[in-house]
């Protein structure tokens, strides 16, 4: 039972992680487009505050997969994800033809925001590069 929840922990790091790791490498080979989309909205420091979201994206997101710092890699994630939710699928400030797309994107990072906020409570699991085995029941 313990070795199934401990699969289980790091299929779901790796899972919830994949995502991050692979739209902050993007970013990268992307750059100057995701720097214009980013001043489209209104942001300033275009290319500063990309460099943080790779940051906090390819960095965390891999270091969530591996299991290395898990507790503060995932809070850094939540914390992109939270500002990225709020300018970028602001659905009740769009047209109402975006308005449903928009919103299922923002519950969609309301998720992913709980399932981050698990690693914080309760760690990597034991396959990980620092490890916190899971309590027995």
């Amino acid at each position: 039972m313990n070795r199934t929840r401990d699969f289980a922990a790091l299929a779901g790091r790796i899972l919830l992680a994949a995502t991050f790791a692979i739209s902050g490498y993007g970013k990268i080979h992307n750059f100057a487009g995701t720097a214009a989309f980013m001043a489209s909205k209104g942001l300033p420091m275009t290319e500063v505050l990309l460099v943080l979201a790779i940051l906090a994206e390819l960095g965390g997101g891999l270091a969530v997969m591996i299991g290395w710092k898990t507790r503060l890699a995932a809070l850094a994630i939540i914390v992109f994800t939270v500002v990225a939710t709020a300018v970028f699928h602001n659905f009740w400030a769009v047209p109402p033809e975006q308005a449903m797309m928009q919103q299922i994107q923002f519950m969609k990072n309301l998720s992913i925001i709980g399932g981050l906020l698990l690693l914080v409570a309760f760690g990597p699991g034991r396959y990980a590069v620092d490890p916190v085995p899971l309590r027995p029941r």
